[in-house]
């Protein structure tokens, strides 16, 4: 399937998604306020640190590996047991640790020891996500795109209203609750999508674990932990830098900013995800690789500038129609958060080659780098310019990234 044609059928999935999303926004804009974003930013930064250590952070490796043996189904399957066995284990016994030190999650991540049951809801659903998170990983590297849109569709439709309950009635408390277990409950969902494929028996998902797989896996792993635990660390640190310097109410913009990015990105970086890394891993040829690229650089960049440059014009309407007249001082991020959105996206076209063709020592150390100084740069920058030096730390962080990234893989005569 072409970049096109999947860049369109993802774009289904992804414009429900964004509207959910910006509904969402708004509810929360309305319910939680912009402290409440900043406490359901640390919590959703927690949960991706969980989820990451609960699954084995092995689903990217079986998006790489179902797609690599596409046509050798018993390799497949081997893969998915030790996947599987991996998920189920892991989420176990994380659910546990959740569930003993759940006031202590909440005291260190919510700044309230009160918010502990949050943590208990999250708990007690973490194997489901981790499956959830597993079968789409499937499903994608299957290139069972139909499946996967639906899959996403039918999950963005049941956040909106799960959410939207549970903020109504029960506040930051309900909207936190719903964070924690909204993809959880979509695993019946996927499920049942993926039940009525060929390919699907629950047999496939559990049994000995391959010691030859897993090691495939772990390279994987071990890429995945490391941005599970630096990406959101770093966003953790940023949001106690800021609220603690400049006010929680501060920090909530900041992740209000965050949100807005990662939305309207949404359909770029979701199809990245679903045809990049597949069609990545196929490939052995440098110039096909090289093609690809400069393929994504001609039909994704242009859409990313023209979505930039919109919304920057038009940020005083979109303030007021996604959130409320408290997030209008959140006006003065997006021009640096465009610009850094943009370097953002021409970075990943790049640095999806360092996962499909498994640099695993560059990928670690570039993660963990630029995570670090991201928040140097936001405690540097925001020193001279306040709370906007935020958004300046965000374009100037990916801008280094992008010239590591480029002259990393012209190096190694990938870019040649």
């Amino acid at each position: 399937m072409t970049l096109i044609k999947t860049s369109l059928l993802n774009g289904i999935a992804v414009a429900i998604k964004m509207l959910t999303l910006l509904g969402i926004n708004k509810i929360l804009a309305i319910y939680v306020g912009p402290a409440g974003y900043a406490a359901l930013g640390q919590f959703q930064n927690a949960m991706t640190m969980i989820t990451t250590f609960a699954s084995g952070a092995i689903n990217t490796g079986v998006t790489k590996y179902t797609a690599e043996y596409y046509d050798d189904e018993p390799r497949q399957r081997l893969v998915w047991r030790t996947a599987g066995t991996i998920a189920l284990v892991g989420s176990v016994v994380t659910a546990l640790l959740i569930a003993l030190f759940n006031q202590t999650l909440a005291a260190w991540f919510l700044k309230d020891a009160s918010y502990g049951g949050v943590f208990l809801w999250f708990a007690a659903t973490l194997v489901l996500f981790s499956f959830n998170t597993l079968l789409l990983a499937i499903l994608n590297g299957k290139k069972e795109i139909v499946r996967y849109v639906l899959a996403n569709i039918v999950g963005s439709v049941f956040a909106l209203l799960v959410t939207t309950v549970m903020s109504v009635y029960f506040g930051l408390y309900g909207a936190l609750v719903a964070l924690a277990v909204y993809q959880s409950l979509s695993f019946f969902l996927t499920l049942l999508l993926c039940y009525k494929a060929s390919w699907f028996k629950f047999g496939f998902f559990f049994g000995g674990i391959d010691k030859k797989t897993a090691i495939n896996l772990a390279k994987y792993t071990a890429m995945a932990l490391t941005s599970a635990i630096s990406v959101p660390l770093s966003h953790t640190l940023i949001r106690n830098h800021l609220g603690e310097t400049f006010g929680w109410g501060v920090a909530g913009y900041w992740e209000a900013m965050w949100r807005l990015s990662s939305a309207y990105l949404m359909l770029v970086t979701t199809t990245l995800s679903i045809y990049y890394l597949p069609r990545l891993s196929e490939l052995n040829s440098s110039t096909d690789i090289r093609k690809e690229v400069i393929q994504g650089y001609r039909l994704v960049l242009p859409v990313v500038m023209v979505c930039g440059v919109s919304i920057y014009f038009l940020r005083d309407l979109i303030i007021g129609l996604l959130f409320t007249s408290e997030f209008s001082s959140m006006r003065e991020l997006f021009a640096w958060q465009m610009l850094g959105d943009t370097l953002k996206i021409a970075s990943w076209i790049m640095a999806y080659v360092l996962v499909a063709r498994a640099y695993v020592v560059v990928f670690i150390l570039s993660e963990v780098v630029f995570s670090m100084t991201f928040f140097c740069f936001t405690r540097i920058f925001s020193d001279f310019f306040g709370f906007e030096g935020v958004s300046i730390a965000h374009a100037v962080n990916y801008f280094f990234y992008f010239i590591f990234v480029y002259f990393f893989l012209r190096n190694r005569g990938v870019l040649d």
